[in-house]
């Protein structure tokens, strides 16, 4: 039994190797429409919304290997050498998802600060915008009153 709880345990890390691979692609996709000139935001969405739900079959995988972790951690502490090839296995591949997971925690910061500039770059242009409308309506206002000539005579008399 404890056999094939070790299976799918170490099909469980197989999984999420895969899925963080995959993010991993996604990232980097995430990265170069955040480097080109005009951000295609559906695409963008698209590539953030495929992300999500990635994350969420992650959080299932974690979850079910936590618990089927529990229930076969005691036998595996107490039978190290019958177990020594899978937990071997599992070590190694616990260990590609962890360098994995900081290469794509490395990659979301990057991807994050390009997102804060983005919108930082935006902000000024619309505040630019702003300014320049501000400035073109003053403009016709005091035109439109310039365009009122003060009578030319004036009487004195009174």
């Amino acid at each position: 039994m404890t056999d094939s709880y070790l299976n799918i345990l170490e099909e469980t890390l197989v999984k999420k190797n895969g899925i963080l691979d995959e993010l991993y692609r996604l990232s980097q996709k995430q990265a170069v429409l955040l480097a080109s000139e005009e951000l295609e935001l559906e695409q963008y969405d698209t590539v953030v919304e495929q992300k999500d739900s990635l994350i969420g079959e992650l959080e299932k995988l974690d979850g079910g290997f936590d618990s089927l972790y529990q229930r076969v951690s005691e036998e595996l502490i107490g039978n190290k050498a019958q177990y020594a090839d899978s937990i071997k296995r599992m070590q190694e591949l616990i260990k590609e998802i962890m360098d994995k997971s900081v290469s794509i925690q490395a990659l979301e910061q990057r991807n994050k600060e390009a997102v804060e500039l983005y919108f930082k770059r935006k902000r000024m242009e619309i505040g630019a915008g702003r300014r320049s409308s501000k400035a073109a309506y003053d403009y016709y206002r005091n035109m439109n009153r310039n365009n009122v000539v003060p009578p030319q005579f004036l009487d004195r008399k009174k």
